[in-house]
């Protein structure tokens, strides 16, 4: 059948509950799990399908069908994001996938089109997803927002003990204060997911059933810290150390120390852009470094009204020129008023722009992921000294955090 035909032919549409069994087998064949996979993780075809199926019922998913048939798909969670402290609606793209015979008709390009349209009309103003091909979706508008360091301390390098108030309990992972604690924590580090029960269920739901929690108490019996960690094969594996305070820091680090006789090797991964080492008595340890997350800015300018610039002296003003690969409404020249309060404004229109620009360096500028000064380096941004010196002084010097998966 000619391609011509093969476009009249499919139809775009809702993938809902009746169609999980489809959209299961899809996203199997376009990330290549299979039954062996399945059996590692001691899941069977029947519960994975039945484990996807809050992703059908509270996503907004959508894809092209060829009669009856599945081809193409994706899914947007409902989710929020820490942004310097300010909470945003955020469009999770997720279960990205196409079978190779229907390649090359621009079938995703018109979903994620689709899709982007649909996630600004729900005022969810960034996305975030996590990238199989940097290049591809790079070329979509999205850019790198984090990075993981995966870290690996033999025994003989582990912390020494140090004295805490609190002390740390093992406990399963349906205990209440492991939220509480995140809650708190989410609250407290920019970028962070905002984990609602969908999140939740998300991020633990490919991990292994032995896998336990060790919670930090303080000395008033609160909770400031957790450990989600399994032991196998003499290697000690945190999946994620979350902590309020530093005691709380301490005291994990303690618990894990007390395991040397049963291991000789920690691994685990840090998602705040600091590296392990600087706290070990001993830092000359393994830690790798590769991008994690990737972010778009799906409406410019209500992602400028929600988002808080650093307070200023002085109102301020910036003409930039904006272009994005797939919106239009992000594409054209546009001037960002920002009073002294750190409040932006953004309009169409303006004179001398003094800035150049695409939205995914837009994106990893104000996540603040990358500063002017370097982009400006690098040749990402076309500007002049005294707009960089401005931009410097408008965004906030945090790196971002985020450890889910989604």
């Amino acid at each position: 059948m000619s391609r011509s035909k093969l476009q009249d032919r499919i139809r775009l549409a809702n993938v809902e509950t009746k169609h999980a069994e489809q959209f299961n087998n899809l996203l199997r064949y376009v990330f290549q799990v299979t039954n062996r996979d399945l059996q590692i993780f001691g899941w069977e075809n029947r519960e994975i399908t039945q484990a996807k199926l809050p992703v059908l019922k509270y996503a907004d998913v959508v894809g092209w069908f060829d009669g009856d048939k599945l081809i193409s798909q994706l899914a947007v969670y409902p989710f929020q994001v820490n942004i310097f402290g300010h909470i945003y609606e955020m469009g999770g793209l997720t279960g990205v996938g196409t079978y190779p015979e229907y390649a090359n008709l621009g079938l995703m390009n018109k979903l994620m089109l689709h899709a982007l349209t649909k996630m600004r009309d729900r005022k969810q103003s960034i996305s975030y997803l996590f990238p199989y091909s940097i290049p591809y979706y790079r070329r979509k508008g999205w850019e790198i927002i984090t990075d993981k360091i995966s870290f690996e301390v033999p025994d003989t390098q582990l912390p020494k003990m140090r004295n805490v108030p609190g002390n740390v309990e093992r406990v399963t992972i349906e205990h209440p204060d492991i939220k509480v604690i995140y809650d708190q924590f989410a609250v407290q580090h920019h970028g962070a997911m905002i984990r609602n029960e969908l999140a939740w269920e998300e991020y633990l739901r490919w991990d292994l059933d032995d896998m336990t929690v060790g919670i930090y108490y303080n000395n008033n019996d609160e909770p400031m810290g957790y450990l989600l960690y399994w032991v196998a094969e003499e290697i000690f594996y945190i999946k994620e150390m979350v902590y309020i305070v530093e005691e709380a820091r301490t005291g994990l680090w303690n618990f894990i120390s007390a395991h040397f006789s049963m291991i000789k090797l920690v691994k685990g991964d840090i998602y705040k852009g600091e590296p392990l080492s600087f706290l070990l008595d001993d830092g000359d340890i393994k830690e790798t470094i590769a991008p994690y997350f990737m972010a778009r800015i799906v409406d410019v300018r209500l992602f400028i009204e929600q988002y808080p610039f650093k307070r200023q002296d002085k109102d301020c003003e910036l003409v930039f020129n904006l272009s994005d690969p797939m919106l239009e409404w992000n594409r054209g020249t546009f001037t960002l008023s920002v009073d002294r309060e750190g409040k932006g404004s953004l309009q169409e229109g303006g004179l001398n722009p003094s800035l150049t620009l695409d939205i995914p360096t837009l994106t990893t500028m104000l996540m603040g992921y990358k500063r002017p000064t370097y982009l400006a380096r690098i040749g990402r941004i076309q500007t002049d000294e005294v707009t960089i010196h401005l931009l410097e002084g408008l965004i906030r010097p945090e790196h971002p955090y985020f450890s889910d998966y989604f």
